[in-house]
């Protein structure tokens, strides 16, 4: 068996796998992992939050946060938006906080794709009843 031939790109006609960057609100967990599923299996490539909530550090004052820790992590996430060809927003009810608002606006001056859970919650919701 060859390794390097097992690496290479399908030979077939297939198009890539669309990137797809989940933002909203870590208190969501469940609901992300329900959108990444949904779209992984639906072929698309997912990236998706790092962790749900800031990590427990022994010692570590958060709201002072010297470290800039917390700005670290927003500039990781942008840097996923860049990466993606789409943004999905996981907003169970329609909730955007301000980080959030933050990340759709960059990722529309970056002219990404936004797309909202709720709103395609509404749509099958509406199909379902026609």
């Amino acid at each position: 068996m060859n390794l390097m031939q097992d690496q290479q790109p399908p030979q077939s006609a297939e198009r890539e796998a669309k990137v797809i960057t989940l933002c909203g609100s870590s208190k969501f967990e469940a609901e992300f992992a329900e959108v990444n599923q949904r779209l992984t299996m639906e072929g698309c490539v997912v990236i998706s939050l790092g962790m749900f909530g800031l990590p427990d550090l022994p010692d570590y004052d958060w709201a002072a946060d010297s470290s800039d820790l917390r700005g670290q992590l927003g500039r990781v996430h942008f840097q996923k938006i860049r990466m993606a060809d789409e943004v999905y927003i996981v907003d169970p009810g329609g909730y955007v906080g301000q980080s959030t608002r933050r990340e759709i606006a960059y990722a529309q001056s970056l002219g990404k794709p936004v797309r909202y859970l709720s709103r395609e919650r509404v749509e099958r919701t509406e199909s379902d009843v026609q």
